[in-house]
């Protein structure tokens, strides 16, 4: 007669511990973002002429210029540096996220059975 509720092996024991890591895993991100979410990431062009500061959110929260870059006969620079500055920010922000993420996930590579 067949044994009810199981799989051969063991294995119903290994699926808990399984899901009770899968839910650690996820607790876990969700600190990181949250956290993540908190700092705040400053990038600078020309030289320092233009700062930006961007939070883990991926939002600008601080724009701050030198007073000689703001050429009005060359606007287009100063919008290309603005750019730069935000863009480089946004890199910060998702290398952050990226190390994280592979922090949490480093150890499931081979660990599966499939």
């Amino acid at each position: 007669m067949a044994k009810r509720g199981g799989f051969p092996g063991g294995m119903p024991g290994n699926m808990n511990n399984l899901m009770k890591q899968a839910q650690r895993m996820q607790k876990q991100m969700e600190e990181n973002q949250k956290q993540l979410e908190e700092k705040e990431f400053t990038a600078a062009a020309g030289g320092g002429a233009v700062e930006v500061t961007v939070s883990g959110k991926r939002e600008v929260t601080k724009v701050k210029l030198q007073e000689d870059v703001v050429d009005p006969d060359d606007i287009e620079m100063l919008e290309d540096l603005i750019v730069a500055a935000t863009n480089e920010a946004l890199r910060k922000v998702e290398e952050e996220s990226s190390a994280v993420m592979s922090k949490l996930t480093g150890g499931l590579g081979g660990g599966f059975p499939f």
